[in-house]
C-alpha cells in the first residue's frame, strides 16, 4: 500500500465535513465550537467516530494514570486534533504525534479552523 494514500477515502470524508463546518461558521470561534459542529457533521454524514477519545499512555509496558484525550477518533483509525489558532506550530504537531504514539494508530490529522482559512495536515507514523 502506498503510504501517501493511507485511509484516503476516510480522510476525504473527514476533510469534507471540516470544510462544511468552516464554510458555515467561518473563523474566529473557539475550538470547542468547531468540535461540537464537526460532531454534528460526522453524525449527518454517518461517519463512525468517538469524541474526546481517551488515549492511554504506556511507559515500559505499564499504563500510566495520566491520559491524553484526542478530539476525535474516526473510523477507529484516524486520530483528529482540532485547533482554532492563527498559525499551527511545532507544539501542535508534536501533540498529534504524541496522540498517535499513545493510541498506536498510524494516521492523524491536525485541523486548524483558523481566522483566514481551513488548514489541515496529515501525519503518518
Amino acid at each position: 500500500m502506498d503510504e501517501g494514500y493511507l485511509y484516503k477515502e476516510e480522510c476525504y470524508q473527514i476533510i469534507g465535513c471540516c470544510m462544511e463546518v468552516h464554510n458555515q461558521l467561518g473563523g474566529g470561534f473557539r475550538e470547542a465550537v468547531y468540535q461540537e459542529a464537526l460532531e454534528l457533521e460526522f453524525v449527518d454524514h454517518d461517519l463512525p467516530f468517538e469524541r474526546e477519545k481517551r488515549m492511554k499512555i504506556k511507559y515500559k509496558g505499564q499504563v500510566l494514570k495520566k491520559n491524553y484525550f484526542a478530539d476525535f477518533l474516526c473510523f477507529n483509525e484516524v486520530v483528529i486534533e482540532l485547533k482554532a489558532v492563527s498559525e499551527l506550530t511545532n507544539i501542535h504537531k508534536g501533540q498529534l504525534i504524541n496522540y498517535l504514539k499513545a493510541s498506536e494508530k498510524r494516521l492523524g490529522m491536525l485541523v486548524n479552523f483558523g481566522p483566514e482559512k481551513l488548514e489541515y495536515k496529515r501525519f503518518i507514523l
